[in-house]
């Protein structure tokens, strides 16, 4: 379960041999629903898309700001403080699978598949310190050249990396990444480093 104000790395993989992202356009379209699905409930600071699976690495709000978001909702208004909880969390990890499953409907209706595209039952590994944080960071955008698709960091376009680096997509909390790197030129040495 995903609790608020935590920092997590969430990921899945496609069943058997299928891939996620069969055309370039299917990466973008990932991530429109991301914006759609994950944003209220989440900060999103780095990701990779791979052709058959995904890394998110995110923080989830705080319990206030997404309560916000059901202040007038008859639902919410009528439930008890506890049930109140429950309910968020519940939203909370439901964003996930319902991420998931508008992908998979969409991707079902224009390609003429049928079926779950995912390994059902996202994973998710809590990031408990800023080491931590900055070597999912680094292991993220890795993922590509340790699967053998491009040899270098940079080469994956299907990354955060150069939007970090150029803080040019207004998804991503590239401010708080670059702070925990020590700017522009930490986090490009950490990368370079590393690999």
């Amino acid at each position: 379960m995903l609790h608020p104000e935590h920092f997590y790395h969430i990921y899945n993989h496609a069943n058997g041999d299928e891939n996620l992202f069969r055309e370039e356009r299917n990466y973008y379209f990932f991530l429109s629903k991301v914006n759609i699905y994950l944003l209220p409930y989440m900060k999103i600071y780095a990701y990779c898309l791979m052709p058959n699976h995904f890394h998110l690495l995110v923080s989830i709000r705080s319990q206030h700001a997404i309560a916000g978001m059901f202040e007038h909702s008859v639902v919410y208004t009528t439930l008890n403080e506890t049930e109140q909880f429950e309910y968020l969390y519940k939203k909370i990890s439901k964003s996930v699978s319902n991420l998931c499953s508008s992908y998979t409907q969409a991707l079902n209706k224009v390609y003429g598949r049928k079926g779950s595209l995912f390994i059902p039952n996202f994973r998710s590994r809590l990031v408990e310190d800023d080491l931590s944080f900055c070597r999912l960071v680094y292991y993220i955008h890795y993922n590509p050249v340790r699967h053998g698709f491009v040899s270098g960091i940079g080469q994956w376009k299907h990354t955060s990396f150069h939007a970090l680096r150029w803080d040019s997509m207004s998804m991503l909390e590239s401010e708080y990444v670059m702070g925990l790197f020590g700017g522009r030129k930490g986090f490009e040495d950490y990368h370079v480093f590393n690999a």
